[in-house]
């Protein structure tokens, strides 16, 4: 009997691990590093973006933080957001052809950000993490765009975020922030008069659904109001109709009497 309870209580344990594998997508903790949040956006358009920063070591603080950006993903504009603590500075780099930002020609774009704390207060202690905001735009046309990232820590020590994610691998030991882009999505030009869409009939029958729905339930409404009313009036007139003729027949029964 005590085998099998635990045989079933296995059998528990195992299903709701599966369970929470195939809901939450882990089996067990993965190792904290370096990432990039959101870590998806679209081709051509503008996004403010985090890079999170946990910080691995028991003893040591993160005192400094250096990413990458792309050089086959130029990016013409990108800036900062300040960190209490925590200066700043970029490098830049010449790009032939020229990026266009806005009708504009951008020759020269940032090629690196570090992020460096000013004092052991503001620097990364162990079981926390910092996150790094940036803008950036317009995205380029491509799949990916891989920021290689290196962490310092308070002891000497440099964790290089670095390796590039393998089609169809494992995830590398140190993988890079990775942002995904995605084509962006076209749309029609306005025209002076309106025109028929795919999308259109199905639009027009929601509309029409919701424009029936409400109507059904106004006059739903209208006609319990009415029998309310009506159910009203009535209670009235029989009230009038019982004392008018109450006392009448009263006197004709003395009377006959």
């Amino acid at each position: 009997m005590i085998r099998h309870r635990r045989t079933v209580g296995a059998i528990v344990a195992l299903t709701l691990g599966t369970v929470a594998t195939a809901v939450f997508g882990f089996a067990a903790p993965a190792s904290a590093h370096v990432s990039i949040s959101p870590s998806e956006a679209k081709q051509g358009g503008y996004g403010r973006f985090a890079f999170r920063v946990p910080n691995e070591s028991d003893e040591a603080s993160t005192t400094k933080l250096e990413i990458f950006l792309p050089e086959n993903a130029p990016v013409g504009s990108v800036s900062t957001m300040p960190v209490p603590g925590w200066t700043v500075a970029v490098e830049k780099r010449r790009v032939d052809p020229p990026v266009q930002v806005h009708g504009a020609e951008i020759s020269e774009v940032i090629s690196k950000i570090t992020w460096t704390a000013e004092g052991a207060a503001a620097a990364i202690a162990p079981g926390t993490f910092q996150e790094f905001p940036v803008s950036m735009g317009p995205l380029p046309d491509v799949d990916q765009m891989v920021f290689k990232a290196l962490q310092t820590y308070s002891d000497g020590g440099v964790v290089r975020w670095i390796d590039e994610p393998q089609p169809g691998g494992e995830e590398p030991a140190t993988p890079a922030p990775v942002l995904t882009l995605t084509a962006a999505t076209s749309t029609a030009e306005p025209t002076d008069a309106p025109t028929a869409s795919p999308g259109a009939p199905a639009q027009a029958a929601e509309d029409d659904d919701a424009d029936g729905n409400g109507l059904a339930v106004g006059l739903g409404v209208a006609g319990l109001v009415a029998g309310l009313a009506g159910l009203v009036l009535g209670g009235l007139a029989f009230a009038r109709t019982r004392r008018a003729g109450g006392p009448g027949q009263g006197g004709e029964a003395t009377a006959a009497s």
